[in-house]
Order: structure tokens, then C-alpha cells, then sequence
């Protein structure tokens, strides 16, 4: 009966051995940054160092992005001057076209016409019209003018005259609109020729258009359409 006992006590150890205790991991903060024990120093202002080095470098510094800036600025402001310059002289070449012969005879055509039925249709307007009233004053003119009755020159010859008038202010509205000619020159010169000219003429326009031309004399409508109230007041 002594022999189980004995095997009941071997037993026990070795099963005590199979299953050792768990140790507890030790905790650390190895993974988080180490703080340096060292402050940080802060950098000192050239402009304010004792060493004379340090602020010939800095002054020197100073000026040199000084002289960028302002070399910089000087090119901007040279190359607009040149393209203004460009524009201005676009507009002379327009203005000495306008000049020409054939122009000014195409003018000179334009202003009698427009003078004669100014006088033959003279009381039709009252002493102190309004600007409504002189505007469809005008627009009737300017539509009698391209008839035959309009005036005394034939009016194949009239016509002439009145496209030439309108391709050279179509031009220059196409100049303008573009930046390629200078709108304070083209006003100077052009402008009020411009607005007498579509005041005159906008119904005869309008009847073109609506015949079968939607875009005659369109850059005209846009330049005169385009000015400043200033000019528009005159």
C-alpha cells in the first residue's frame, strides 16, 4: 500500500514543471524622444552684433535685395512705358490715314450730305428739343441720307464714301478693343467724330441688320459703347 503513495508524490512535481510562472514585463519609455537636457539658443540679430563683420554683411545684404527690388521694379515699369509707346504710335498711323485724301474726302462728303438735310429738315425740331427727340431727329437724317433724295452726289458715290468712313472706324475700334492702339490718343482724335457719326447713322445700322447683316458696323457700336461717361456727357 506504501508504492501508490510514492507514485502520487513524483507525480505532482512534474507536472508543476510543465506550466512555469509568467514573469512581468518591466515597463519603459524607450520608444518616446529623449528630451535634450539643452536649451535652445536663439539666433542673434545681425543688424544689431558688435562685430563690425557681421554687420557690413548684413547692411550689405540689405542693400543688395534692395537693388534687386528696385532693378525689378524699373523693368516693369519700362517695359509698360515701351508697349504705351507702341500703342501710341499705332494710333498716329491711324490718325495719319485718317488724313489722307481719300478719307478726307469721304469726310467732306459726309458732313455736306448731312448739312444739307440738317437745313432742309430744320423746323421739324422745336427750339428746345430733348434728347430723345434730337436722337430720332438724327437717326432720320442719316437714314434719308443713303437714299437717292438724300443729297446731291449719286448715291453709289455717296456709299463709297459712307464704307470707307465705317471700315476705318471699325479698324480702330478693332485697334482699341485689342490694346493695340492707346484709347486716351484714339478718344483725343476719333471720338467725337465717332459718336456724331452712330448717332446719325444707328437706324440706318439697325435696318441693315435686320435685312441680313447682324454684325454691320458692330465694332463702331462697341467703341462708341465702350467710352468713358466723360466723353459720353459731351
Amino acid at each position: 500500500m506504501k508504492k501508490p503513495a510514492g507514485t502520487t508524490r513524483q507525480a505532482a512535481p512534474a507536472a508543476t514543471a510543465k506550466t512555469p510562472a509568467k514573469e512581468a514585463l518591466p515597463e519603459t519609455t524607450e520608444g518616446f524622444p529623449w528630451p535634450s537636457s539643452h536649451e535652445i539658443k536663439k539666433e542673434s540679430n545681425p543688424f544689431t552684433d558688435r562685430d563690425w563683420r557681421m554687420l557690413v554683411y548684413a547692411w550689405s545684404g540689405m542693400a543688395v535685395r534692395f537693388a534687386i527690388i528696385f532693378t525689378l521694379m524699373f523693368s516693369i515699369y519700362q517695359f509698360l512705358a515701351n508697349q504705351e509707346q507702341k500703342r501710341v504710335e499705332q494710333t498716329m498711323s491711324l490718325v495719319e490715314l485718317w488724313e489722307t485724301k481719300d478719307y478726307q474726302q469721304a469726310q467732306r462728303a459726309l458732313k455736306d450730305r448731312l448739312a444739307a438735310l440738317n437745313v432742309k429738315y430744320d423746323n421739324l425740331l422745336s427750339a428746345n428739343p430733348s434728347p430723345t427727340e434730337e436722337q430720332v431727329f438724327r437717326q432720320r437724317i442719316g437714314i434719308e441720307a443713303m437714299t437717292a433724295s438724300g443729297g446731291d452726289m449719286p448715291l453709289a458715290d455717296f456709299s463709297d464714301n459712307f464704307d470707307r468712313i465705317v471700315y476705318f472706324l471699325n479698324r480702330l475700334s478693332f485697334c482699341v478693343d485689342g490694346n493695340l492702339c492707346s484709347r486716351k490718343v484714339s478718344d483725343a482724335y476719333f471720338r467725337d467724330y465717332a459718336v456724331s457719326f452712330w448717332s446719325y447713322f444707328a437706324g440706318y445700322v439697325d435696318k441693315q441688320r435686320k435685312a441680313g447683316s447682324p454684325t454691320f458696323a458692330l465694332p463702331i457700336e462697341t467703341y462708341v459703347g465702350n467710352g468713358s461717361p466723360a466723353a459720353e456727357a459731351k
